[in-house]
């Protein structure tokens, strides 16, 4: 079974992209989409076995790859109940982002190449999931960047989409280089790349040293921090996360599939698969811990202020991305895992919805242009109502003999957050409960600015453009009506009302069955699955052999006083209380508040200024050695002392040749003459 729930999108991908054009669309269609709901159903067969218990781990051989010294690799799917967790993620979300494609990508002309792309993503992120060893786990991790680049530069006649995509790989090459180094030293230390191997002998290279950068260090803190870089750069760290925000230069749904639900979580994913290794050694989890809290906190800061709908999503992915992490640095892997699965779901959808609005605003991404909206594609807004309530963790905590009932971030993140008290770490806890008011103020935003208020679509430039097509068009009902956009800042109520003719339609049906289906697991992921990921006993069973499980740990997050159970939850009131004041009760605040903190507004507005930094630290350096080689080392030594210097030759040597061609026989008589008398010189001397 799990060679079809792998290979099956394999498969689609090469028939989508060989046939290309020669099929036509809705066969291309039919054949990816179909391949992902069949793989989607066969892992929800899977995924139940491994919560009962029943199933056990087990790894199924495709062939032997690599054999070379000491090293043999052999390709073979290891299906556990970590593996089973990210078959539902992975397969589901994808399946519902390519029927939902359907409908967004309905008027491109390459959709056999998106869809294509979207199944071979698929098949990447499959087979990092399912690798038996860190060989098989790094081509998996390379084909999910390989995939990304071509769909983050899918419309490549868009020069900022071939500008995102090829940041994205850069960037995420250099997580790679640690990651590369990561599992080199780790054969060089174990002799064997094989997962389960490696997880049972790390425990005894504990305190042992290895030689690195001409010093002596702990071995598995080499390693583990050499591997944590390869997460950072594939799951947007602090430092690494510079591409994820501009991916969003592609196509709405790749956001949804890649930068959200799926690629974006290999790094969490890698951190708990290997975690025994990172048990071994405090210092790495230390610093999976901090990174983890400080890329939650950052991105956090970052999406107050942003004001493109798919941007404030993507640093909300960056921030929730930090939750799993420093869940897994305090050792809480079965909570990031939770977090992990249930942010999935409310994700996807939420992205999904912004590409329905966006959709509906042709092609509008900037929130200052909407308002109203909720009257005019609701099903969309109940959608995204759902996701917001999802990821502002709205529930009721299980005090005072109150059963824990809750929306799907609610179970997750709240779980991480007493995680993070019931270990003795008071400062994550503390950003935990930051980050929550943050996320609540930031979601609530984006919903008022799209869907209450008054309509902004007047001065939208995009809106104008659709209504002067229109209205050449012929469309009596389209007028042309000017507007300028306002000032870059939250001041959106200031811009001019009414719809100046336009009228926001709802999505077709193939985009919001979609929305349907991932709304469902929004609502209902985390109090279904609640106890098999968190409870002690269920946990127990479900995790044990698998990843590093502390029950102590878990235990104790059913201790922690109430106020902590409570923390997150007023966090989340207090943040949807500031966002109804700024943005439903008194919208000229947030003008007052960005005037009177201009300095933070504009360090938030530049992002803390790690674009700049880095164009001035790695970009401006490395153009200035590039012309360097180019103009010293290309054109003034290469080509001036190889071709262009081969040329000049040529040409001097047949000028002096051409004056020896005069036409007159006695000419070349003497050159003979001499030719002849130097060659009986030359046998004579000899």
């Amino acid at each position: 079974m799990i060679l079809f729930i792998v290979f099956l999108p394999l498969l689609a991908a090469a028939v989508a992209g060989l046939g290309n054009k020669q099929l036509a669309f809705v066969p291309t269609k039919l054949i990816t989409t179909g391949a992902l709901f069949v793989s989607a159903i066969l892992s929800w067969i899977v995924f139940p076995g491994f919560l009962a218990g029943t199933s056990h781990a087990g790894v199924t051989p495709v062939f032997r790859w690599i054999a070379s010294g000491d090293m043999t690799v052999a390709w073979g799917l290891r299906v556990d109940a970590l593996t089973a967790v990210m078959l539902v993620v992975i397969t589901n979300v994808s399946a519902l982002v390519h029927l939902y494609s359907w409908g967004y990508m309905d008027e491109d002309p390459d959709q056999p190449r998106f869809f294509a792309y979207l199944s071979l993503f698929t098949f990447a992120m499959l087979m990092l999931v399912t690798a038996d060893n860190l060989v098989q786990m790094f081509f998996g991790w390379e084909g999910v960047g390989l995939a990304s680049y071509l769909l983050i530069g899918f419309w490549f006649r868009k020069p900022s989409a071939n500008a995102a995509a090829i940041k994205a790989f850069v960037v995420n090459r250099v997580g790679d280089l640690g990651f590369m180094l990561g599992i080199f030293g780790t054969f060089l230390v174990f002799g064997t790349v094989s997962i389960p191997a490696i997880l049972a002998a790390a425990p005894h290279m504990a305190g042992s040293t290895i030689g690195f950068l001409w010093f002596r260090a702990d071995t598995m803190t080499v390693l583990c921090l050499l591997l944590f870089v390869g997460a950072m750069g594939k799951s947007a760290q602090l430092g690494l996360h510079t591409w994820l925000p501009d991916a969003m230069e592609g196509p709405t749904p790749v956001s949804a599939l890649i930068h959200a639900a799926t690629m974006v979580t290999a790094g969490v994913f890698m951190v708990c698969r290997l975690s025994p290794m990172f048990e071994t050694s405090p210092t790495a989890l230390g610093v999976v811990r901090f990174v983890g809290a400080a890329t939650c906190f950052f991105a956090a800061t970052v999406g107050l202020v942003q004001t493109d709908i798919k941007r404030v999503i993507a640093y909300s992915t960056c921030s929730q991305l930090g939750y799993m992490f420093f869940a897994a640095g305090i050792g809480a892997y079965g909570a990031a895992m939770f977090h992990l699965f249930t942010h999935a779901f409310f994700k996807a959808l939420l992205f999904l919805g912004a590409g329905s609005v966006i959709h509906a605003m042709h092609h509008e991404q900037d929130l200052r242009y909407y308002g109203g909206l909720r009257r005019d594609i609701p099903v969309t807004f109940w959608a995204m109502l759902l996701g917001t309530l999802a990821i502002t963790g709205v529930g009721v905590p299980g005090i005072l003999g109150l059963p824990q009932v809750g929306f799907a971030g609610f179970h997750s993140k709240d779980a991480i957050i007493e995680a993070s008290w019931a270990a003795g770490q008071s400062g994550t806890w503390f950003v935990g409960v930051l980050v929550a008011l943050l996320t609540s103020f930031y979601s609530w935003r984006l919903m008022f600015l799209t869907f209450w208020g008054k309509p902004r679509w007047a001065a939208s430039e995009h809106i104008q453009h659709a209504l002067h097509d229109a209205h050449h068009a012929g469309d009596p009902g389209a007028e042309d009506h000017g507007g300028e956009p306002a000032e870059h800042g939250p001041a959106q109520h200031e811009l001019p009302a009414g719809t100046g003719g336009y009228h926001p339609h709802e999505s077709p049906p193939t985009m919001l069955v979609p929305l349907i289906i991932l709304s469902l697991g929004a609502v209902a992921a985390g109090f279904v699955f609640h106890g098999y990921f968190i409870e002690p006993t269920a946990g127990d069973n479900y995790w044990r052999g698998v990843i590093a499980f502390r029950e102590q740990l878990m235990h104790a997050m059913h201790g922690v006083p109430v106020p902590i159970k409570l923390s997150a939850t007023i966090a989340m009131l207090l943040g949807l209380l500031g966002a109804w004041v700024a943005y439903i009760r008194s919208p000229s605040l947030p003008t007052q508040v960005t005037e009177q903190f201009a300095v933070l507004y504009r360090l938030l507005l530049h992002k803390w200024y790690f674009d700049e930094l880095y164009h001035l630290i790695f970009v401006r350096p490395a153009f200035a050695i590039g012309r360097l080689l180019w103009h010293r080392g290309d054109e003034g030594t290469i080509d001036r002392f190889g071709p262009n210097g081969s040329a000049w030759v040529v040409q001097v040597g047949s000028r002096l040749a051409g004056r020896f061609q005069t036409g007159y026989v006695y000419s070349y008589a003497f050159v003979m003459l001499i030719g002849l008398t130097a060659a009986v010189t030359w046998a004579i001397a000899r």
